[in-house]
């Protein structure tokens, strides 16, 4: 009689692949109606609010000791910001991909968004039960912001094989990207918090999910820890 044992499998990293932790950028300063925000490459730029910079201390505590390798961030200064106490505590220099900025809204860049979605603007409607970025006026059509985050997740994949690397961007690109590696609905993870972490495997063609919306860290922390 054979006296093996065999536990159940753990999720191993297959040899050169990537793990990227997501962060969402801490939480940006309201938006005005009567102002708005400024905009960078067309789209709204606003800094991080003070709950925004406290989550951006939150994110740091939480990831500073695990072996980052490389740090990125997009063209849009809340995610630097969002970036810069991990980056001090690492002393490793932010690089930028401009690629996984935030999703284009065309004419309700600058901070409209917030309002008409706020408003429950009939085109708001449209593009959820839609789930198409391009129910809005000039907004960014779905399949060209997946090829962008498609294409950006796998340049850096192929730059850093066998490593981790933070890469501080936005809501959207957060959803696109665990949409593609699921193949799910455009906007089944549309919505991820601020400060979140969430986690994909990246090994060739194929993406793991790992965790997604991972707030453990945060004073409103509902999530199991990193380990």
């Amino acid at each position: 009689m054979s006296t093996a044992s065999y536990r159940q499998l753990r999720f191993v990293a297959p040899a050169g692949s990537t793990e990227f932790l997501l962060i969402r950028h801490g939480e940006s300063a309201a938006a005005d109606p009567d102002r708005g925000f400024d905009l960078v490459g067309g789209q709204g730029d606003p800094p991080l609010a003070p709950e925004g910079e406290h989550q951006a201390e939150r994110v740091a505590a939480r990831l500073a000791s695990l072996g980052i390798d490389a740090i990125y961030v997009t063209t849009l200064r809340r995610t630097a910001m969002t970036a810069a106490p991990l980056a001090r505590a690492l002393d490793l220099t932010p690089q930028v991909e401009a690629d996984l900025r935030e999703v284009f809204l065309g004419e309700w860049e600058g901070g409209l968004f917030r309002q008409k979605v706020a408003q429950n603007d009939p085109i708001a409607v449209r593009m959820r039960e839609e789930q198409r970025w391009d129910a809005i006026p000039g907004g960014e059509p779905n399949e060209e912001f997946a090829k962008r985050v498609r294409g950006a997740v796998e340049r850096l994949a192929a730059r850093h094989p066998d490593q981790r690397v933070a890469v501080f961007t936005h809501g959207g690109v957060i959803g696109q990207a665990i949409a593609l590696a699921g193949g799910s609905a455009p906007f089944a993870f549309l919505g991820s918090d601020n400060g979140s972490i969430s986690q994909l495997v990246v090994d060739g063609p194929v993406w793991h999910v790992r965790r997604f919306n991972d707030t453990a860290h945060l004073d409103h922390g509902r999530t199991v820890g990193l380990t």
